[in-house]
């Protein structure tokens, strides 16, 4: 359905989806399947966050830092990669990867299972009524039959600084998208976002300084994985301070250099700062006040996306919106479960279908998979020691340095790395594993199936490694934990 044919207008549709990226593609995609015809509304780029400025974007620029690394430990290929990287080429490659911010290929893709879009700002005005507001000005009126599904995502949250929304700094958009790499690049947080940044434009030309809050990286993570990227990101060159806190910015002139002002009373002067503190709902301008709800908060739903404060179960959140797991493939998991859901329900089939249905989404809140993309990379799922001691389970923790792999030797020598298994020490169960060390990423579906498969560890002997592999690493797990 193009623009022109629908503002101004009236249109009634099965389920109307406010945003385009791979949630709310998702979400589409089962609802078309279940036969309801389906609306989305998007007000940027088609494909969303993850396809122009995270997910795509950051991994095309730490792939060619990471495989760098990797090859820097491999004899007779150092020498050949010895030399700073092509950072043109680097870019160039980045950009490939976002489509060049332009959409077609997603639009495309819309087409293809038919499913309408509207461009332009969505807006509840009431149950089941959604206005569209496009760049020109139009309007256009959507009535849901079944249901609306909110699938606006978030935005990078700002500290409160005095100042700062009229002086130039980088959010994680700004960080993924520039065209060049700064000399100096202040980066202000110790998340996932901070480090990833940290690795890609320290490896790519600029001195990084990360300003870290609190002590330590990686704070929801096991301790030893903020503590292996620390340490890899000083031997970059990066430098990494801890307890410290932007108290407030300046910058001489739009092209100046700025000055951070620092609680300890100290200074750092960047080229450029990137604040990376965490996330905030984008629900602050989409009508939810017309339902009772109150703009710009997450939006906490059932297992089914069924936003839980508005009655009815006509409204739906899914992805990062309902705060339940801030990742892209888990926010495309709900969008695959509450779009079956939604079909379901339309079709008047029951929906409880326990634990694992299909119309259920659970695993955001017991076996969340996680890479992050450092040197090393850290790769996780399910519950951290702390998180696993909090909810009074009984748990045996198992560690083992990966450098004892003979696989890990293969990979890359002067190979540093841990991993961790968490048992549940009454039901036998694997409920958490962390990797650290360069190439687990690759690990953890087999660590993700054993949690979400609550597969015995006894059971977990009887799935044998190939060797030499770093994946051998389950062995020496069990061995360790039999002691």
């Amino acid at each position: 359905m193009s623009d022109a044919a629908t503002t101004g207008a009236a249109h009634i549709h099965d389920v109307v989806v406010i945003g385009a990226g791979p949630v709310g593609e998702n979400v589409a995609d089962r609802t078309r399947a279940a036969g309801l015809s389906t609306v989305v509304v998007e007000s940027e780029l088609v494909g969303g966050e993850c396809s122009y400025w995270a997910c795509e974007p950051s991994k095309a620029l730490l792939r060619p830092v990471l495989a760098r690394a990797d090859a820097r430990g491999v004899p007779g290929l150092r020498e050949a990669v010895a030399g700073p990287l092509d950072v043109e080429a680097v870019l160039a490659h980045r950009d490939a990867m976002s489509s060049h911010w332009e959409d077609s290929g997603q639009v495309a893709w819309l087409e293809s299972v038919s499913v309408d879009l509207i461009r332009g700002h969505g807006r509840l005005v009431g149950p089941k009524q959604v206005t569209v507001t496009t760049s020109e000005g139009d309007t256009a009126q959507l009535t849901a039959r079944h249901a609306v599904v909110i699938a606006t995502g978030t935005a990078a949250a700002l500290p409160d600084l005095p100042g700062l929304a009229a002086t130039r700094h980088w959010t994680s958009r700004e960080a993924t998208s520039a065209t060049r790499a700064p000399g100096r690049l202040a980066i202000v947080g110790g998340g996932v976002v901070a480090v990833e940044m940290a690795t890609a434009w320290q490896a790519l030309g600029s001195q990084v300084t990360l300003l870290v809050r609190d002590e330590g990286l990686l704070r929801r993570m096991e301790p030893f994985a903020g503590e292996l990227v620390a340490d890899a990101l000083r031997e970059a060159g990066a430098a990494v301070r801890f307890g410290v806190s932007v108290t407030g910015m300046k910058r001489s002139g739009d092209d100046g250099e700025a000055t951070l002002f620092l609680d300890d009373g100290g200074e750092l002067v960047a080229d450029e700062v990137l604040f990376a503190i965490g996330r905030t709902p984008r629900t602050a301008d989409i009508g939810l006040e017309s339902i009772g709800l109150v703009p710009g908060q997450w939006l906490p739903v059932d297992d089914s996306g069924r936003v839980t404060a508005v009655p009815g179960g006509w409204l739906y959140a899914v992805g990062d919106v309902n705060r339940r797991a801030l990742l892209t493939h888990q926010g495309k998991y709900q969008g695959r479960m509450a779009g079956a859901a939604i079909g379901a329900r339309a079709a008047g089939e029951p929906t409880d279908e326990g634990r694992w249905g299909r119309h259920v989404a659970t695993a955001d809140t017991s076996a969340v998979p996680q890479v992050v993309f450092t040197d090393p990379e850290v790769a996780s799922v399910g519950l951290t020691t702390m998180e696993a001691q909090r909810s009074g389970r009984r748990i045996d923790v198992v560690d083992y340095d990966l450098a004892h792999l003979a696989g890990a030797h293969q990979y890359t020598e002067g190979y540093r790395g841990t991993a961790r298994m968490l048992v549940d020490a009454d039901r036998g169960t694997v409920v958490g594993v962390t990797f650290v060390g360069p190439g687990v990423a690759e690990l953890l579906h087999s660590a993700t199936v054993a949690v979400v498969g609550e597969v015995p560890v006894e059971r977990l002997w009887h799935a044998v490694p190939a060797f030499p592999t770093i994946s051998e690493v389950w062995l020496r797990l069990l061995e360790t934990y039999r002691g």
